[in-house]
């Protein structure tokens, strides 16, 4: 069985909304799904650019919030428009990278999703997080302060950069192999994809 690989910045809104269905799709198609944290900024840095896109283009940024709204109502997802975007996710993406291999991982991407987007929560304050590991039964501020010891903050640099190797240039994406798939709607093709490669 090949593996998939989701990559996603939690700062992404359509990430949001692939995070929140990847893992009930990749189950039922008997599809082994790997969670990838990684930082979009440096790749949007490498493209001139300073900011989202969503924010630098007026009509582009108009129009994904709207679509959001559709989104979110189509899959009956928690939505509030986050009063900081993009708001800063190094925290959590750290925590995440240093949690990856854990059957428990889905549950807290998903939960910091939530946390972001449903709920207008400052994902980049400890307190936070480690709230959202306490959620699901985890000591949260264990966990918060050994995904910031030395030998485990590099992982999502290692991320991102393997992400700029892959030829990344948005969030969220599907990875089969080198096969890059890009966008909440590719989830689909992705998966299978990964069936046909298996």
């Amino acid at each position: 069985m090949r593996r998939l690989e989701f990559w996603f910045d939690f700062a992404s809104t359509y990430s949001y909304v692939a995070a929140m269905r990847i893992d009930d799709l990749c189950r039922d198609a008997g599809v082994a799904l790997k969670w990838v944290p990684f930082l979009l900024g440096p790749i949007f840095q490498l493209q001139g650019w300073n900011d989202s896109p969503f924010n630098l283009n007026e009509r582009r940024g108009a129009y994904m919030w709207r679509d959001l709204e559709r989104l979110a109502a189509k899959y009956r997802l928690r939505w509030r428009r986050p009063t900081v975007f993009p708001r800063a996710s190094t925290l959590a993406a750290r925590v995440a990278a240093s949690v990856a291999d854990e059957v428990w991982c889905g549950d807290f991407v998903r939960a910091v999703y939530v946390a972001n987007f449903g709920d207008d929560l400052d994902i980049s304050d400890e307190q936070v997080v480690a709230g959202l590991l306490d959620g699901f039964g985890r000591d949260g501020s264990s966990i918060v302060k050994r995904s910031l010891e030395p030998e485990r903050r590099g992982l999502l640099r290692a991320n991102t950069e393997r992400g700029i190797e892959l030829g990344i240039f948005g969030a969220p994406n599907c990875v089969v192999g080198r096969e890059l798939f890009w966008g909440e709607e590719a989830l689909e093709d992705a998966i299978a994809w990964s069936q046909k490669e298996g």
